[in-house]
């Protein structure tokens, strides 16, 4: 990569980042997000707000990648965070999401959070399940059966946890 930056999100790149937003939902493999969702729609599913946040990978003005962050639960539950990577399918294999998955355990940590937790982490994303692991995430639980892969069937999510304190 030449010179990628990691930057915030503004509502000027949501139509750039609805290309791969829409590819990978279509996909059928890693997010059980609602199928029928719109450009207008899937904003609300991934541009978080305060006291979230979400980002894009940038190189040469091209959008590679996007991670949202941010309280993984409300209330009592907030000082765990949570988060999603999606990765233009142009741009795989080339480290855009260990960059991101790096700034997004960094935002996390200067946020004062005690710990990460990745709800459904579907367990045939074995790259992203690898990648989780090379940063420090376990697998603390698999809900059998709770994803329908387009590919696989019903196939496992895996909930998968970084201490961070």
């Amino acid at each position: 990569m030449s010179d990628p930056s990691i930057r915030p999100a503004t509502d000027a790149d949501w139509p750039r980042i609805w290309p791969f937003f829409d590819a990978t939902v279509r996909a059928g493999e890693t997010y059980a997000f609602p199928e029928d969702l719109t450009e207008e729609t899937g904003r609300g599913w991934w541009m978080e707000r305060p006291p979230g946040a979400t980002v894009v990978l940038e190189e040469d003005g091209v959008l590679l990648g996007s991670a949202k962050m941010g309280p993984n639960r409300p209330g009592r539950g907030s000082h765990v965070g949570t988060a999603s990577f999606m990765v233009a399918p142009e741009a795989r294999g080339r480290g855009v999401g260990r960059r991101l998955g790096e700034h997004v355990v960094q935002w996390h940590r200067d946020a004062g959070f005690a710990a990460i937790q990745f709800n459904a982490v579907v367990e045939t994303n074995t790259v992203a399940v690898a990648l989780w692991q090379s940063l420090g995430f376990t697998i603390v639980g698999t809900v059998p059966g709770a994803f329908r892969s387009a590919a696989h069937g019903p196939v496992g999510l895996h909930v998968m946890h970084l201490p961070l304190a």
